[in-house]
């Protein structure tokens, strides 16, 4: 029968987390531990990835990876299942999670690049605090209520207020004055697509929403458009929802998407500043496709392929 166990640093060993009428006590995650692990999901970081994968690895031991550590290794596949699946063929025991942001501005544009060819993009992310983790949502919504109390508004998380405010930096800067998270979107983008020249600029913004990425997207294509075929890919892609009806003031918005398995997307219509442009709108739950689903969905794709097996049955061969 099919066991999960969960892994943390040695402060949280020995706590108890309930799930689904299940108890699980958290194990300290430190090398020697993958011995019979079949599939590790990585969710704590860069450093914690390297600290650790290798050994998790060396045992048969499959890791996913949620971190940026390892996504721009050409070792290491970068994947979006409905995208690129067939990369999952070539891992060498470590599968990269892509960003929040690029997966789900990539839900809208894969249908379209296939439709169309794309030639470039431009996005403007409203990326919600959840991104930022417990904390970041915890400081939203402790602003909140000080703000209501007439209280002064704690911040430790943020640069600057977020309640009530959105704040156009997620991520550092670097010395061509994108931050990360900008940067992450356009080098991901061109992994994940298999366009290594791909033109991208992005401008990441945290917004003050729980949960749920938003991007609004500028796209060229190769070949002409129109909003009636971006629609109907759109419409045909297993990982986009269609929410797209202005006159019925219907569109994706971020509380619509929270905890769902698709993205929705909407607001399609012809640039009006590039040739064979369109303009659309994305929203898509950072936590679930952005995050942890996405891992899953790789993992669940390696099994219906039969490319991931437990090491019991491995053995038994």
């Amino acid at each position: 029968m099919a066991a999960l166990r969960l892994f943390a640093s040695p402060r949280s060993a020995g706590r108890v987390v309930e799930c689904a009428g299940r108890r699980f006590t958290v194990e300290e995650a430190r090398p020697g531990v993958f011995a019979e692990i079949d599939v590790a999901f990585f969710a704590a970081g860069g450093p914690v990835t390297r600290a650790l994968s290798a050994d998790a690895i060396k045992t048969g031991c499959l890791v996913i990876d949620k971190s940026s550590a390892f996504r721009m290794d050409p070792a290491v596949p970068l994947v979006i299942p409905e995208i690129n699946p067939e990369a999952l063929r070539t891992h060498r025991g470590l599968i990269a999670n892509p960003n929040c942001s690029t997966a789900v501005a990539l839900m809208a544009l894969w249908p379209l690049h296939r439709r169309f060819g794309l030639k470039r993009y431009f996005a403007a992310t409203y990326q919600s605090v959840s991104g930022t983790g417990t904390e970041g949502v915890r400081e939203l919504e402790a602003q909140v209520h000080a703000q209501a109390r007439g209280e002064p508004l704690p911040r430790r998380v943020y640069p600057y207020q977020i309640a009530y405010n959105v704040i156009p930096q997620v991520d550092t800067f670097g010395a061509n004055g994108y931050t990360g998270e900008e940067t992450k979107m356009m080098q991901e983008s061109r992994k994940i697509l298999g366009l290594p020249n791909l033109p991208v600029s992005a401008t990441c913004v945290r917004v003050p929403v729980m949960r749920a990425h938003s991007v609004a997207l500028n796209a060229e294509f190769e070949r002409p458009v129109s909003v009636e075929q971006a629609r109907a890919a759109i419409a045909e892609f297993p990982g986009a929802e269609l929410v797209d009806d202005p006159v019925h003031q219907r569109y994706p918005t971020p509380l619509d998407f929270s905890r769902r398995v698709a993205c929705g997307v909407g607001r399609i219509r012809v640039d009006t500043a590039l040739e064979n442009g369109l303009a659309l709108w994305v929203s898509g739950d950072n936590l679930w496709k952005g995050a942890a689903l996405n891992a899953l969905q790789n993992a669940e794709w390696m099994v219906r392929e039969g490319l991931l097996r437990p090491k019991s049955a491995l053995a038994a061969v």
